[in-house]
């Protein structure tokens, strides 16, 4: 993408995120053009990625829009995932390098080591290393299908809203259970493996269920 296509698409995907366009919303091209600074082309070519990535829905004669799911749809997408990624760890005890094992601990460590203050805080920094853990995790399967079964149910929009409404709490429980993953993995025991990944999964869907829901959450926010 060019720089002005990439302006557009964290210009529009941060709107997204933060409330500005809620789902459902009609993404008018001359509003994003104001909004982003840019001219159509980049705008079109954003809209193009988050459309790729689920951010965003293509309607026919209607435009683009704010992707939207209904509570029983997030609910589903929550539970398929718990039990296809639970299969995921299940099959990479089983077949998981060494090498993979370590690129495990070194994300776990960037994301515990910024807990503690060891740098800067930012989510972006544990959303990227959540990322890495788990995509190398589904490269343990050696399983396409396995793994195209997973990113189908992953959608970033549901992955960052729920990451950036975790506490600092939630996100040390989401960091643990990345340890106690690795530990299960190393083991080789797939049991644990698919037992850690389900509760970690549905530990997510909690704190993403009582955000849309208007739940009190705790008041320690990073």
């Amino acid at each position: 993408m060019s720089k002005s296509a990439e302006k557009a698409y964290a210009t529009i995907r941060n709107a997204v995120l933060d409330g500005y366009f809620a789902p459902g919303d009609h993404l008018k091209e001359e509003r994003l053009v104001e909004l982003c600074g840019v001219s159509r082309t980049p705008v079109r070519e954003a809209i193009k990625r988050l459309a790729a990535e689920n951010y965003v829905v293509m309607k026919p004669h209607l435009g683009a829009h704010v992707a939207k799911w209904s509570p029983q749809e997030i609910k589903d997408i929550f539970r398929l995932r718990a039990m296809t990624e639970g299969m995921a760890a299940r099959r990479a005890a089983e077949l998981i390098t060494p090498e993979q094992i370590g690129i495990l601990k070194e994300q776990h460590k960037i994301v515990d080591d910024m807990l503690a203050g060891k740098g800067e805080f930012s989510i972006e920094t544990f959303i990227t290393a959540n990322k890495v853990f788990h995509n190398t995790l589904l490269e343990a399967t050696r399983s396409e299908i396995l793994k195209q079964a997973v990113l189908r149910l992953v959608s970033p929009p549901i992955v960052t809203r729920t990451a950036i409404n975790f506490t600092h709490n939630e996100l040390k429980r989401s960091n643990a259970h990345h340890l106690e993953l690795i530990e299960a993995l190393e083991s080789g025991n797939g049991d644990w493996s698919d037992a850690v990944m389900q509760t970690h999964i549905l530990a997510a869907y909690q704190r993403f269920s009582a955000t849309i829901e208007g739940q009190p959450t705790e008041t320690d926010r990073v």
